[in-house]
C-alpha cells in the first residue's frame, strides 16, 4: 500500500528523521520512540512511524522492561502494526536481551547474589512463565556451567532434584546456585520454594556439594535465600 508523501520519513525535516539523525548525531541521540520508528519503517495514512512508536511506548507505560514483555498480540492491538512489524520488534528486543546475557556471562567469578542476578536477569526478567535454572561452580566459585532444569506455566514449574544432582556430579562441581523467576513480580518465596530448597540442600550433602543460594527474580529485582538467612 502506498502512503502519502507527507507521512514518509524521507520527507521529514532532518531533525525528525531517525535514520538521518542516527548518522549525523549517533545512535545515543535517538529517543526510544525514534529507535522503534526505524524498526517500524512506515506509518499509516494518518500517522507516521514516530506516532505509532509513541503509542507502542505508551502501551508499555514508557518502560523498556515492560516493552520487552509485550507479545505479538499486544503489539498488533495498535493500528499500523501487523504481525510482520510485531515480529521485527520482538526479534530486536530479543537480540538486545541476548547481548546483555552474553556480556554478563564474562563474569565467571560469583561474588554474591548480585552477580547471580546479573547473569540471570537478562534471561528471566521478561518471560511470562516460570523457569528453573542452576549454576554449577568449582571450588573457587567460578562458573563451570549453567542449565535450565525446567519450564512451566505462570504459577509454577516442576523440578526433579535427581536431574540437578546428576548434572552436578557429571560436572564435578563443588557448589550450585538455584535460580527461578516469578512472572507475577512477587519476590516472596512460596512454601513450595522453601521445601524444594531444603530438599535440594539435603540431597547435596551426600555428594559433598554445597548449595550456596537460591535466587528468585521478578520485575528486574531479586530475592536471595542466603542474604535473608533462610538457606
Amino acid at each position: 500500500m502506498d502512503y502519502p508523501e507527507s507521512k514518509s520519513i524521507k520527507n521529514w525535516a532532518t531533525e525528525d528523521r531517525p535514520r538521518e539523525k542516527l548518522l549525523e548525531k549517533g545512535v545515543n541521540s535517538l529517543t526510544n520512540s525514534e529507535l522503534l520508528a526505524i524498526l517500524i519503517r512506515s506509518g499509516t495514512l494518518k500517522e507516521s512511524a514516530i506516532d505509532i512508536a509513541k503509542k507502542i511506548m505508551s502501551l508499555a507505560n514508557n518502560n523498556l522492561n515492560n516493552l520487552g514483555k509485550l507479545t505479538v498480540k499486544d503489539f498488533t492491538t495498535i493500528k499500523g502494526v501487523g504481525p510482520t512489524k510485531a515480529i521485527t520488534l520482538i526479534s530486536a528486543l530479543e537480540l538486545g536481551r541476548r547481548r546483555k546475557s552474553e556480556t554478563t556471562e564474562q563474569r565467571q567469578l560469583i561474588q554474591g547474589s548480585q552477580t547471580v542476578f546479573n547473569i540471570f536477569s537478562p534471561i528471566l526478567s521478561d518471560i511470562p512463565h516460570e523457569e528453573f535454572w542452576v549454576l554449577f561452580l568449582n571450588r573457587a566459585n567460578k562458573v563451570i556451567d549453567r542449565n535450565r532444569i525446567s519450564m512451566g506455566a505462570v504459577s509454577g514449574t516442576i523440578v526433579d532434584v535427581r536431574i540437578i544432582l546428576k548434572m552436578a556430579v557429571e560436572r564435578l562441581c563443588s557448589a550450585i546456585i538455584l535460580c527461578h523467576n516469578h512472572p507475577s513480580g512477587n519476590l516472596t518465596p512460596s512454601e513450595a520454594d522453601k521445601k524444594l530448597t531444603t530438599k535440594i540442600k539435603s540431597a547435596c550433602v551426600y555428594f559433598d556439594i554445597t548449595l550456596l543460594d537460591h535466587i528468585i527474580i521478578g520485575d528486574n529485582q531479586y530475592y536471595s535465600f542466603a542474604d535473608n538467612g533462610i538457606l
